[in-house]
């Protein structure tokens, strides 16, 4: 059996967790065995899950409606032993990346990170991921099954719904040290712009945007007429004038969009390594030398702050 744990926010499946059942079918293709899901907290998660697979275990507590890393390494350890799961697929998002190594070390077996491959060798699953800031893409092996593989979001197309399954509600024990960490309190960004790594369309700013009041006359009105997501460089981070939130590239988020605007991007490899499975790339840059008109499919050699107030005009004047 090939165990996906499923990401969601408020009962919803988030994209990851699509990404990961059509990973999960690929593999069962040539490993062998019926893919299952596990949702953890939220039982309306389940129900979502159901619909894209045969089979669906729930764990719901109150002490698991919040991530925690802990818990969740309890839980699906817990039912990754009980039900024989020869792998388990966990998104290699910030939270993912938090607990997959605790799951893996809980069971004692190998972990495939970021992978952005699967495949089948013998009996050896094997993985392709990226490495040295995404420049060599090199082969892994696990040397054993079970095996813990963590998935790059935006690697794997999301899948579809299927034949609906059934929702099998499992009941896991969870120690003193599985709920030590408690979470006291939580912000929420002031903004209604759909989450980034989710989006269809992103705009992203550089250090060529000049200021985070940049940010906020320029890249903002674009992305709300365009119902885009914002992102940003490293450069721009570490300035301070964004979120770690937005941070696209090797250190940041991986994005695979149907447009992505870049505006005052040199096209760093680090940050190129962030968007490069978006369908269309337009950069708009006053260096007719940068980087990033190497892979834009449309490119502007002009003044951002003169080019992107004529194309927020421009879009608006259409949607009239």
């Amino acid at each position: 059996m090939i165990l996906i744990v499923a990401e969601h926010k408020d009962g919803a499946l988030r994209k990851s967790a699509l990404e990961l059942v059509s990973a999960a079918r690929a593999l069962a293709e040539s490993l062998g065995g019926e893919v299952a899901g596990l949702a953890i907290g939220d039982s309306r998660a389940a129900d979502a899950l159901a619909k894209l697979m045969p089979r669906v275990y729930c764990v719901s507590a109150d002490e698991l409606m919040e991530f925690r890393a802990e818990s969740y390494t309890a839980v699906v350890g817990h039912v990754a032993k009980e039900r024989g799961a020869k792998a388990i697929l966990i998104s290699a998002s910030r939270a993912g990346l938090s607990y997959s190594p605790r799951v893996a070390l809980r069971l004692g077996v190998p972990l495939l990170e970021e992978v952005i491959q699967l495949g089948v060798e013998g009996e050896h699953i094997i993985a392709r991921r990226y490495s040295y800031l995404s420049r060599v893409t090199e082969t892994v092996r696990a040397a054993s099954l079970p095996v813990v593989v963590s998935v790059k979001p935006n690697t794997f197309p999301a899948a579809s719904a299927a034949e609906g399954g059934q929702v099998e509600t499992l009941m896991v024990p969870l120690g003193e040290r599985d709920t030590r960490v408690k979470v006291g309190e939580k912000s929420k960004a002031a903004t209604g712009r759909v989450a980034l790594e989710e989006a269809a369309v992103v705009v992203a700013g550089g250090r060529g945007v000049g200021s985070a009041e940049g940010f906020t006359k320029l890249l903002e009105p674009l992305a709300d007429v365009l119902g885009a997501g914002i992102g940003a460089t490293r450069a721009v981070v570490d300035a301070g004038w964004r979120p770690h939130a937005e941070q696209i590239g090797q250190t940041g988020k991986t994005i695979a969009p149907n447009l992505y605007l870049g505006l005052g991007v040199s096209g760093a490899v680090q940050h190129l390594s962030g968007m490069n499975r978006a369908k269309v790339v337009v950069a708009i840059n006053k260096d007719a030398d940068a980087p990033i008109f190497k892979v834009a499919d449309y490119g502007v050699v002009g003044d951002l702050h003169a080019v992107a107030p004529a194309l927020i005009e421009a879009i608006k004047a259409v949607k009239e």
